[in-house]
């Protein structure tokens, strides 16, 4: 079964264009996953503090393995300490 994933980033003030650049580094690798049909990244428009991911996958197994990818585990390093809050992935199905 298809798995949705969503993730909410809060930068916290001054932190903007590092986490930006932390998530433009690692969305390329990230789509060349076998396990990845799709990611995007975005910014809001009324509060430039807050990003978000949407990801489809595969499965709940192609996003477990996507985890602990090198460059997955690098961009939670450099990301969480740039975030008023610790990276939490909301694993979705979709309704209709």
């Amino acid at each position: 079964m298809e798995l949705f994933v969503f993730v909410r980033f809060h930068a916290t003030p001054g932190n903007e264009a590092a986490v930006e650049a932390a998530l433009r580094e690692v969305t390329p690798p990230t789509r060349q996953e076998d396990g990845c049909l799709e990611i995007n990244v975005f910014r809001s428009i009324r509060d430039p503090q807050i990003f978000y991911i949407h990801s489809r996958w595969k499965d709940e197994a192609a996003f477990d393995l996507h985890a602990t990818l090198p460059h997955t585990v690098r961009f939670i390093g450099t990301v969480e300490p740039l975030l008023d809050h610790r990276v939490e992935a909301q694993r979705c199905t979709i309704l209709s």
